[in-house]
């Protein structure tokens, strides 16, 4: 629960009115009490007031269960929070927050309304995160007043603020607003007028393309959501997302980016035209992507589209013995996992020396594990010793599954799978663990197609658990069986999806960084702004420029262009900034220096 910050100057701000009591509406006047002001909370329905109070006397009980308040402190914020129905009320308030549902008819009523109720120097801001604030402001009496302030759902828990100035709104009430922001302990970013600001901006265009993603059947509501989490360190799947934000919601929000934008991956997916319509808006209705225990309720329930533990319809091939064709981090990561497993590995590369190189990188990562107590050093000696490096691929003559983790070249992979395709056993599976490259092209480098399959790992292959399983049209069921089995063999999350650019988790995740991308390259936010935003907002572990710089500029780059090349769509070609530093040799980290500069190792 936030608390005034003892060190930092009071806003002004101490009497703030909240006009609409909903969800964001109590969570923001709960927020406000908690740091000493008093708050006005307005609804149009006596009924929703008083759900407001009984929300806050809830989740203040809590608080004292969990010993972050006294009793006495929970009778002193209830005793700053007072509720009615009619706007007059608010005619004392320094601040008033508007967070009435999405409507510019709804909003610029309430607006117009506290001009004759308010003094003229009292701020006004609105939640809105999908409606211009510009012209919100302009049918405003006092136009300079009016800014927007945008907290992000759970407001008691959720860090970022986005401060929200038109052409119009005055720096002085901007400066109050922050340093409200600050007050209640919460992270303020400035941001101008564009709709979805810098956190919602980048966010519903990624869900947007996960529900088209859905709605073209590519993979299965439960694959997308798991491919993200677990590729992508988020808290919860996009669909799951969708239905907690509301899939309503979420089609509004979409709808007033494209109407500014024009970007095809603005406009909604039908699929939220034809949900929002259905009424399935989501976890609020008891439906909506997943289906729920109850309105309101979080506990997903099975459904006919849940899948069914019935296993494969086809029976995989034995797998013993592995080899593993690379001698980069990928290659020694995955050799290590297979081994960690209990399988025979032959790590191949083109020569001896670069083969021993990887098994000693292998050698180094158990090590580090003995190091943790994650094995011990008899386990980390026997795995290590089921691993042969060797400098020829005619090892793998009796491999079960050959996995290619060379050069992200489409001719280096085909020059290798028709060595492959010469040198294995009959029967033997074939898998390229390309990121972005066609898996059908490695495919019909062989004279077995019905063999090659996708196994996608993630960088470090030890430690992250998802595999993007990456079917042909040519694959035969068996060898997806195969691949399924051996995946819950290491002890990974398989997900499967079709033979296209991106899978799963780059086709989402790169557009996402490409967009960050521009908001910067327009001089809309700054790296850190944006970074700040997407980590305290969105839940994510890195920013998208901490992320780039990870990647590395060069491969993100390679997989804009051919996610652009395969689907044709304006709005996924490669943000000019991003082909600048590449030209520029700034990839990121591994040069010292990308979107930011870093020490020289």
């Amino acid at each position: 629960m936030a608390t005034p910050q003892s060190d930092t100057p009071l806003s002004p701000l101490r009497t703030v009115a909240v006009v609409g009591l909903g969800t964001m509406g109590t969570g923001i006047a709960e927020v406000l009490a908690a740091a000493g002001r008093d708050v006005i909370g307005i609804d149009v329905s006596e009924a929703q007031a008083a759900k407001c109070v009984a929300a806050l006397e809830a989740s203040t009980a809590r608080c004292v269960g969990r010993g972050r308040l006294t009793e006495q402190q929970r009778a002193e914020l209830l005793a700053r929070v007072t509720t009615g129905t009619d706007l007059s009320a608010a005619a004392d308030a320094d601040l008033v927050i508007e967070v009435a549902p999405e409507s510019y008819e709804i909003k610029q009523q309430i607006f117009r309304e506290l001009d004759g109720v308010v003094r003229p120097e009292t701020v006004l801001a609105t939640g809105t995160n999908a409606l211009s604030v510009t012209r919100l402001a302009a049918d405003s009496a006092h136009p300079e007043r009016v800014l927007g302030m945008h907290f992000f759902n759970p407001a008691p828990a959720m860090k970022l603020v986005e401060v929200v100035s038109s052409v119009l709104t005055a720096p002085a009430a901007v400066t109050a607003v922050t340093n409200l922001a600050l007050d209640l302990g919460k992270e303020p970013v400035a941001v101008g007028d564009r709709p979805g600001f810098v956190a919602d901006g980048l966010l519903f265009g990624y869900l947007n393309q996960a529900a088209a993603m859905y709605e073209a059947r590519y993979a299965s509501r439960e694959d997308i959501d798991a491919a993200m989490r677990l590729g992508c360190g988020l808290p919860m799947g996009p669909l799951a997302l969708l239905d907690l934000i509301g899939v309503d919601t979420a089609r509004t929000v979409l709808d007033a980016m494209y109407a500014a934008s024009r970007d095809r991956l603005h406009a909604p997916a039908p699929i939220l035209k034809q949900l929002s319509e259905a009424g399935l808006t989501g976890r609020k209705a008891g439906r909506g992507f997943y289906t729920y225990e109850a309105p309101g309720s979080g506990t997903v329930v099975e459904d006919a589209l849940t899948p069914r533990e019935d296993g494969p319809s086809a029976e995989g091939r034995p797998v013993r013995s592995v080899g593993v064709a690379g001698s980069g981090t990928m290659a020694s990561g995955i050799a290590e996992v297979f081994a960690k497993a209990g399988f025979e590995v032959v790590l191949a590369a083109r020569s001896e020396e670069k083969a021993q190189a990887a098994k000693a990188r292998v050698g180094k990562s158990l090590s580090r594990s003995v190091g943790k107590g994650r094995m011990t050093a008899e386990a980390a000696a026997s795995t290590l010793d089921l691993i042969r490096a060797t400098g020829t691929y005619d090892d793998f003559a009796d491999v079960d599954l050959a996995v290619e983790a060379v050069a992200e070249d489409l001719e280096v992979k085909r020059q290798l799978f028709t060595t492959l395709d010469k040198v294995c056993k009959p029967g033997a599976v074939l898998a390229t663990t390309t990121s972005s490259l066609p898996v059908v092209a490695c495919a019909r480098a062989t004279s077995r197609p019905q063999d090659v399959i996708g196994m996608h790992f993630f960088n470090p292959a030890p430690a992250m658990k998802l595999v993007e399983v990456v079917r042909t049209v040519l694959t035969a069921d068996d060898v997806h069986a195969t691949v399924r089995e051996v995946c819950a063999k290491i002890r990974k999350h398989a997900v499967d999806c079709g033979d296209r650019a991106g899978f799963i988790v780059n086709a989402l995740l790169f557009p996402y960084l490409n967009n960050a991308v521009k908001m910067v390259q327009e001089h809309y936010a700054t790296l850190d702004d944006i970074d700040a935003a997407m980590k305290l907002g969105g839940g994510y572990p890195m920013g998208p420029f901490e992320l780039l710089d990870v990647v590395g500029l060069d491969v993100s780059l390679a997989i804009e262009k051919v996610l652009h090349r395969e689907f044709r769509d304006p709005g996924l070609a490669p943000a000019p900034l991003l082909e600048h530093l590449v030209a520029a040799g700034c990839l990121g980290r591994k040069t010292g220096r990308g979107f930011r500069e870093y020490a020289r190792r």
